[in-house]
C-alpha cells in the first residue's frame, strides 16, 4: 500500500462526476488498499477516489467509523438508497484543509454498492457512519461539504480560504 496525494480544493477533480466502476480489476484493488492507507496516515473518517485524482465510484470507510463491525468499509458504486431524519453535525474534509463547519445532513442512511469480492451489500446506519457515507458519495457527485452551507457561511468560508492561502 502507498500513500496518495489528496487533492485540495480548487481542484477541479473534486467537481468531477465520478464515472461507476465496471469490473473491480487489480488495479481497483491496488487503488482501494492505497486510499485506505492515505486515510488512515491523513487521520480522516472517509476517502472518497476522486480526492486522491481518480474520478471513479470508490469510497473508503475508516474501521473506527464502522461501529457495526469495526473494520474498514470499502464501497464500489456506492448510492443512498433511504434517509431518515435529520441531524446537523460539525463536518472537515481531507480535501478542504483546517476548516470545519456545521452541517445538516440525513440521521439515518440506507446505503447500497457493491464489495471488493463482487457483493452487493447494504449498510443500515445512523450517526457517524450515516455522516461519513453521505459525505463520501457526495464526492463521486462533485459535491464538498461547504456546499451544504448557506449563502451567508460560504461567502465566509471563501474569505477566510482566500485569506489563508495567500
Amino acid at each position: 500500500m502507498a500513500f496518495i496525494e489528496i487533492r485540495t480544493i480548487p481542484d477541479p477533480v473534486l467537481r468531477k462526476i465520478a464515472k461507476p466502476v465496471k469490473d473491480i480489476t487489480d488495479g481497483i484493488l491496488k487503488l482501494s488498499g492505497d486510499m485506505i492507507e492515505t486515510m488512515r496516515l491523513s487521520n480522516g473518517a472517509g476517502l472518497a477516489a476522486n480526492q486522491v485524482g481518480f474520478p471513479i465510484r470508490l469510497i473508503t470507510i475508516d474501521e473506527h467509523i464502522n461501529k457495526q463491525e469495526n473494520r474498514h468499509i470499502v464501497l464500489v458504486n456506492p448510492v443512498i438508497v433511504e434517509t431518515d431524519s435529520e441531524e446537523t453535525a460539525e463536518e472537515g474534509c481531507l480535501s478542504v484543509p483546517k476548516y470545519y463547519e456545521y452541517v445538516k445532513r440525513a440521521k439515518k442512511v440506507l446505503a447500497r454498492g457493491v464489495s471488493l469480492k463482487g457483493e452487493t451489500i447494504e449498510i443500515e446506519c445512523e450517526g457517524q457512519l450515516a455522516r461519513a457515507l453521505q459525505h463520501e458519495i457526495d464526492h463521486l457527485n462533485g459535491i464538498l461539504f461547504i456546499d451544504h452551507l448557506s449563502p451567508v457561511k460560504k461567502n465566509l468560508f471563501k474569505k477566510k480560504y482566500q485569506k489563508g492561502n495567500k
